[in-house]
């Protein structure tokens, strides 16, 4: 692989994959479902990838790392707006439902965005993987500084969309050093945990780390 991956990135993994070792049970059963794995956020040791495998629950989540020749495609939360569909059977479904009237919304902030969590591996696996009661997880990267007051309204219009579609969003802010809460950022003068490959900071500044408290 001669490309470099971010957190929330979900890896195809490329057939031959060797088992991953310590691996509960059910990650086996997972991978052959569906064989795709997201980038965690950690330091790279030995230039292994930091991967995420999830099953059939929430409680099924393992965490190990992956050689980059094992990885037959890289697919970006923003990649998957434009190139996946849900099938049509489950775009009523309340987390894709609520993807779809806030597409306008994420677009009209000139920022680049996409789907993460159950809604984006479905969409990259075309496993069924969204219930009901699925959340809508957001990443939106943003290199700049985001103003405070527009970062609001784009906060309370999310969250209406969401209240009007009986779910939930949480969306992410990634900057060049990590990423944060748009729900904390909200707040006049709070700081924010910026979640970091060394670690989580308690910043004033997202786009200042060195303004740690």
């Amino acid at each position: 692989m001669g490309r470099v991956v971010s957190p929330h990135d979900l890896l195809r993994l490329a057939p031959g994959t060797p088992d991953f070792s310590d691996a509960p049970a059910w990650v086996a059963a997972s991978l052959k479902r569906a064989p795709f794995v997201v980038v965690r956020r950690a330091v790279s040791v030995n230039a292994l990838i930091a991967v995420g495998i999830r099953g059939t629950i929430r409680s099924e989540r393992f965490g190990s790392w992956l050689d980059p020749r094992y990885v037959e495609q890289v697919l970006e939360p923003e990649t998957l707006l434009a190139n996946s569909k849900p099938s049509t059977t489950r775009t009523k479904l309340s987390a894709f439902a609520l993807l779809q009237a806030v597409a306008p919304l994420c677009d009209a902030t000139g920022c680049t965005w996409g789907p993460t969590g159950s809604v984006g591996f479905e969409l990259a696996s075309g496993c069924p993987t969204v219930t009901q009661t699925s959340d809508l997880d957001l990443l939106l990267r943003a290199p700049d500084r985001l103003d405070r007051t527009a970062a609001k309204l784009l906060f309370d219009a999310l969250s209406q969309a969401a209240l009007d579609r009986g779910t939930r969003i949480d969306m992410q802010i990634q900057t060049r050093d990590g990423a944060f809460s748009l729900a904390e950022y909200v707040h006049p003068g709070a700081r924010v945990m910026l979640r970091c490959a060394d670690g989580p900071k308690l910043v004033a500044d997202p786009w200042q780390t060195s303004q740690a408290a």
